[in-house]
């Protein structure tokens, strides 16, 4: 497997890019700081609509401060319970402020839904080894699961993916009487290092009956503070057969790539095993990039 870097292009005021989908013609980034869902022409990257999530002051510099920000880590297309298309928004859970997410229409009007995730993270929480915190980064859909990524800092062995039943979870978001919380079946991957540091999931994309993610290395222990950023790999998951293959991003030249991969999404397929995706990257000062990158399968 191979991943090569083709383009990368700055995405002027839009901060901290943290995840990325294509749904027709429009490409929805979101920010892990910022109140707004972004939407993009998926072909020139243009912005052509800023989606308010919800109201705050605190943007008023361009960024959420950390301990306040909601930290939207993850987005997967969906269909609502009631037949609408949209986007689920995450946040990572990993403090108390950041277990709550949005239900975003793809159509007119698109209004967003609050959504209480307490339950469900705690849920998910007393399944992880003692000592880790619930870190979600990642998420991804098939007919009929919610793919839900943990990155799990500082260790090679905890990257977990919880495979939850899709209509439960979406009963119980949309506040369905007499819903609960699904069992998820949990499997523990692990993960490659750069000077040996374990990456960790950051992006997830389920096309054609193929599941991508993306992982990035940062030098940190901490599942709330940033750490040097050492490159990043694109990846694939056979969940059947519970099995992850990578590679690592670099440049056309071989140059290794140091971006820190934030999310992905499928462009195109250019041919039997080839894939051009669209990647988004967070350079934790605010700063967000779009690359474009061609997979070998």
């Amino acid at each position: 497997m191979t991943a090569t870097i083709l383009t990368e292009n700055q995405l002027p005021g839009l901060p901290s890019a943290s995840g990325v989908e294509i749904i027709g013609s429009a490409a929805y980034v979101v920010g892990d700081d910022s109140p707004y869902l972004y939407q993009l022409d998926a072909a020139t990257l243009a912005v052509t609509n800023r989606i308010a999530l919800f109201d705050t002051a605190a943007f008023a510099t361009g960024r959420i401060p950390k301990p306040e920000k909601p930290d939207l880590e993850c987005m997967a297309a969906l269909t609502w319970p009631d037949g609408r298309p949209g986007l689920l928004l995450l946040g990572s859970g990993s403090r108390p402020n950041r277990a709550r997410g949005w239900f975003v229409p793809s159509e007119s009007p698109q209004t967003p839904q609050l959504l209480d995730l307490a339950l469900l993270y705690a849920h998910l929480s007393a399944h992880l080894p003692a000592g880790v915190a619930l870190n979600l980064e990642a998420a991804a859909t098939t007919d009929a699961e919610l793919l839900l990524f943990q990155r799990t800092v500082g260790r090679a062995d905890a990257a977990a993916l919880f495979v939850l039943p899709l209509a439960p979870v979406l009963q119980l978001l949309a506040g369905a009487a007499g819903a609960r919380v699904p069992s998820p079946h949990q499997l523990v991957f692990e993960l490659p290092l750069i000077d040996g540091c374990p990456a960790g999931f950051s992006g997830a994309s389920f096309v054609n009956g193929v599941l991508f993610v993306s992982a990035s290395v940062e030098n940190t222990a901490d599942a709330v503070l940033d750490g040097a950023v050492l490159g990043s790999f694109i990846g694939v998951v056979d969940v059947a057969a519970h099995t992850a293959t990578f590679a690592r991003l670099a440049w056309a030249d071989g140059r290794p790539y140091y971006g820190k991969v934030e999310g992905l999404a499928v462009r195109q397929q250019l041919a039997d095993g080839q894939f051009e995706l669209l990647l988004v990257t967070d350079d934790d000062a605010g700063g967000s990039t779009a690359a474009t990158a061609h997979l070998v399968l």
